[in-house]
């Protein structure tokens, strides 16, 4: 039976209501919805997390999206938190192909979507800015605007990107997608020492969130699968082209972090001056982590993201006429 997890200091925001939402390829994703604590409501706006995150690391925006007004959907993606495996080891990070990740968001907007009050909106972090980003290319993300955090367009853990892409589509070619990526270990990087950590510079709420972790189990994934990272490598370049920003016609709002060591930001920073219909902040002192952040980085998150939403029916991008020319897949 599907559950959210209440840890000390980071109790499961009340009201909720757990739907566990079937895609069209059978995995079952664990889902929440949330109505706004205001009297009004501004929409929904549905988080996508980042690789290897879950629901429960979500409270703190849950909380701040639903005093702003918003109805609030959160899911956790297939291989990840509580929804269905595709491979025996839960503490995998493991998707077959990054399409599948489109399988979940159109599985939730067709059960979950359609029952919440518009317009739908979505905040997306890291992995999930790229899915995100990837389906505004593509003219299939049932959105009207999108903040996307810290989105994934390139890795900067990896310190040969090149070697290390030709490396992982070779491996995934010869059927060793499932395995995880070379020296991968299962362990959540949610739960290493504050000390020197990738995320965030605020001591209590990383411990809050390795807690969350801890109590998540599995569910807080380790490493990821060469199958995993075949795919980023593809769906990171595909958005790097330089034809693939300008066609992207959905307001965007891109909010990166000037001292990210997960995700290259100048590479974001490039993605974003190509793009119409969107424009970008960076927070000079921010780590990758932004919505964990310390109070004055995420108060200044905050403010942009006010500015951005304003709550009321916008224009979809399928209603904006697109010539630029295709980008290679």
């Amino acid at each position: 039976m599907l559950s959210l997890r209440d840890t000390p200091g980071n109790p499961v925001p009340p009201g909720g209501t757990i739907v566990a939402v079937g895609t069209g390829d059978d995995c079952t994703l664990r889902t929440a919805t949330w109505r706004p604590t205001t009297r009004s409501c501004r929409g929904t706006v549905t988080l996508l997390q980042g690789r290897a995150e879950f629901i429960e690391k979500y409270y703190e925006t849950i909380r701040d999206l639903r005093g702003r007004g918003f109805a609030v959907v959160a899911f956790d993606w297939r291989g990840q938190g509580d929804s269905d495996r595709r491979v025996d080891d839960p503490h995998k990070g493991h998707v077959d192909r990054f399409d599948d990740y489109r399988l979940d968001i159109l599985a939730v907007a067709d059960s979950v979507l359609t029952t919440m009050p518009g317009p739908h909106l979505c905040l997306a972090h890291s992995m999930g800015g790229c899915v995100a980003l990837t389906g505004a290319l593509d003219g299939w993300l049932p959105f009207k605007r999108l903040v996307t955090v810290a989105p994934m367009l390139s890795i900067r853990m990896i310190r040969m990107p090149l070697a290390a892409s030709i490396l992982a589509r070779g491996l995934h070619r010869l059927g060793f997608g499932r395995r995880y990526i070379p020296f991968g270990k299962p362990v959540s990087i949610a739960t290493k020492p504050f000390a020197g950590n990738r995320l965030c510079r605020d001591p209590e709420r990383y411990a809050r969130n390795a807690e969350a972790a801890r109590q998540v189990g599995a569910g807080a994934v380790g490493d990821p699968t060469i199958a995993w990272l075949a795919g980023a490598f593809r769906a990171m370049a595909r958005l790097r082209h330089p034809r693939a920003a300008p066609r992207i016609t959905l307001p965007t709002l891109i909010v990166a972090a000037g001292a990210d060591p997960v995700c290259g930001t100048p590479v974001t920073e490039r993605f974003a001056a190509r793009l119409k219909a969107g424009h970008i902040l960076v927070l000079p002192d921010a780590r990758h982590e932004i919505l964990s952040e310390r109070e004055a980085i995420r108060q200044d998150f905050w403010a942009a993201f006010d500015a951005f939403m304003p709550g009321t029916d916008l224009p979809t991008h399928a209603e904006v006429a697109q010539h630029a020319a295709p980008v290679p897949v």
